[in-house]
Parts: C-alpha cells; structure tokens; sequence
C-alpha cells in the first residue's frame, strides 16, 4: 500500500469512528441521523461527526450555525439530549477546559469585563428584542399561572414581584439591572413608587428613559458595585446570572449596605442544581460571555450573616414556555429583521431559544424567585403566589 493511500485509509478509520461513536451517544436520547422523527438530525456536511466528537457542545452550536445540521424540531431533539445527560459521556476539548480554568483563575465580572460583555448582548438592537418580548419588553420568565399571554404573563410575573416586596405608595425602590424599564414603569405606575433602574446596556438606558420619561423613575448607566444610597426595597430580575460566583458575596454587601433594615430584596435569577464556575462554552462563545448561573448553595454561602431568606419560589416551568413564545415572535419578525441581521445570525438564535428551552424543561436550569429580609426585620413575612 503506498502512502497516499495508507494516509487516505488511516483518515477514512478515523471518521468512522468518529461516525459511530456520535452515532451511539445519539441513540441513547433515541435520536436518529436522518430519521422521520421531528426531533431527528438530518446530517448536511460529514465534518459534523469529527467536529462534534472533538468540540463537544460548543462544535454541536457551531456546526448548526454553520448550516451542517437540522432538524424540525429543535427544542425537542435538545430536551431528548438533556434527558440523556450526553455531555457526560462527550470529550472536552481543550478550549473547553482552558475556559473553564480561566473561570478559577481570574474574575471574569470585573467592573470593566462586565461592561464590555453586557453590551455584547444587549446592545445587539432594541429592534432585535423589541420584536420578541412583551410589550413591557421584559427580558425574563413570564408568569404564566392564569395568563393565556405573554403580555398578561409578564404583567402577573411584575405584579407577583410587587405584592412580594410588600410596596407601598413614597418608597424608594432599586431595580439592578433593569432592562429597559418594564418592571420600574410598572411599579410606579401601580403601585405609586419612585425607581431608580442601573443597568450597563447604553441601549437600554436610551430606550427605557424614553419610556419612563412621564414617571417618577431614574435610569442610570451604572455598575451596581458603585451603589451607595438607601432604598425601602430592591428588586434584580434576571441581572444575577451575569454576576459571576467570585462576586457573589460582593453583590450581597452592596445589598446589605444599600437595603433599608425593615425593607425587602427579591431576587429573580435562573438557578443551577449544582455549583458551577462556568456556563455552557457554546453560550459563553456567542450569546452571554462570561455569565454563570448561581446554585442553592452560592446564593445561601454569599446571603449568609447578611440577609434572611424569606421565601424561595421556583417556577421553572414558565420559562419553557416563556422561551418558546419568544422563539415564534422571533421567527415572524424575521422578515422585518434579515435586513440587518445575517442567516447565521438567525440560526444563532434559533438555537439558543430553543435550547435554552430545553434546559428548564428537561430540569437542568430552574426559574427562582428569592425574597430576602435584613436580621433586623421583626415583621412576619407571608408568602405570596
């Protein structure tokens, strides 16, 4: 045999290996390559199975960026996936565990890090995320108990905050990371109260001072680290997860220093079953860099001797549904969107929706809703759904 065609017949042994072995992880979620089901991958390009076997999850978003793969049913075939536990079974490459080493060695939240990752995603366009959310533009789960809408499950979800911080009309309330105004519109205009929203989002200052110009609301281009002013009540919804676990206990004393003693905090956040450094690399990569999800256990150590847990709330569920309404505005606006966003741009998000979904419906991710008190707080606290 000459070397030609030993080097061809080496290459050849190596993709079916490959081949074979993606082939079996697959099986056991019961998902076929080219099969009939709607949750099957229909296979485009053969580098698929060598890039997969050596990427793990960060090749399997890629290659589906790329155009490499499909399949009709995205959201089911990554619940099938998730059920499975593959990535227990998948190779990390080393850009993989490089970036989860660099999660241990520096603080990838630091006051000007933090700056330039939030923007990467929430700068993006406020037609983008206009186009997807509620009217309120609420970037996070919805409140879907007696809602048939997204709009009236954002409504309940801001409503459910409001009657948990027990507010009242003349307080002062903090909302860190407020998006683009939705929860501090609606609590001043329901309930009566001043708030003052901080967010790192240049976009989402622009917008939400638009929208909250006729109320007593204050939009700051602020980093919640430089904080240092009294509220009656303080609320984050869906900010924690950008914090990262080596400033937990940071984001915690700010809490503390700036929570009044009889006031409340609610923090609203995507909660992991185990404590992580790292979120997925393909996420870390193209749509949230260096944001890491909390565990029970990372919210408990950082609140401990500073703030008392009043309630734990997991809805978990809603953001399932939540996702995958956002996933089909999504797709119907894209025609009005292609203009300024490309193909795989469509693909990037299409996959990012739909497997996000996946993740709350499978158990991986929860949705929580903490309320916490100061020790000094002596006032019985009633649970509130």
């Amino acid at each position: 045999m000459d070397a030609n065609r030993s080097v061809f017949y080496s290459a050849s042994l190596k993709n079916n290996f490959y081949k074979e072995t993606v082939l079996g992880l697959l099986a056991k979620a019961e998902v076929c390559i080219n099969g009939l089901q709607p949750w099957d991958i229909q296979v485009h390009d053969e580098k698929f199975y060598p890039w997969i076997f050596r990427q793990g999850s960060l090749a399997f978003g890629e290659s589906y960026m790329a155009g490499m793969w499909d399949c009709p049913a995205l959201d089911q075939l990554m619940y099938r996936l998730f059920s499975a536990n593959l990535d227990q079974y998948i190779p990390h490459s080393f850009k993989s565990l490089w970036y989860k080493i660099k999660t241990i060695l520096w603080n990838g939240q630091s006051v000007k890090r933090a700056q330039q990752d939030i923007r990467k995603h929430y700068d993006l366009g406020n037609d983008l995320f206009e186009a997807i959310l509620d009217k309120r533009m609420m970037y996070s789960c919805a409140y879907w108990q007696n809602a048939a809408t997204l709009e009236e499950a954002q409504d309940h979800k801001l409503d459910l905050i409001c009657r948990k911080l027990q507010l009242e009309k003349g307080q002062k309330i903090l909302d860190i990371g407020c998006g683009w105004g939705g929860f501090a519109a609606f609590a001043a205009e329901r309930y009566g109260v001043e708030v003052v929203g901080i967010t790192l989002s240049a976009e989402q200052v622009k917008l939400a001072r638009e929208r909250c110009k006729h109320l007593p609301v204050e939009i700051r281009l602020q980093d919640y680290r430089s904080l240092d002013e009294k509220f009656d009540g303080i609320v984050s919804i869906g900010m924690f997860e950008h914090v990262g676990y080596k400033n937990y206990d940071y984001y915690m004393n700010v809490i503390q220093r700036t929570l009044k003693e009889d006031g409340l905090f609610l923090l609203h956040c995507i909660g992991s079953n185990s404590s992580v450094t790292a979120i997925d690399p393909w996420i870390n990569s193209h749509i949230f860099p260096n944001a890491v999800i909390p565990s029970v256990t990372q919210i408990g150590q950082a609140a401990e001797h500073k703030l008392v847990m009043e309630d734990w709330h997991n809805f978990r569920v809603f953001y399932d549904l939540t996702l995958m309404e956002w996933l089909k505005r999504f797709r119907n606006a894209w025609p009005n969107l292609e203009t300024k966003y490309d193909k795989q741009f469509y693909r990037m998000w299409e996959y990012y929706l739909s497997c996000s979904a996946a993740s709350f419906r499978s158990n991986k991710n929860n949705l929580w809703q903490i309320v916490f008190s100061k020790p000094k707080r002596h006032t019985a606290y009633q649970s509130v759904r």
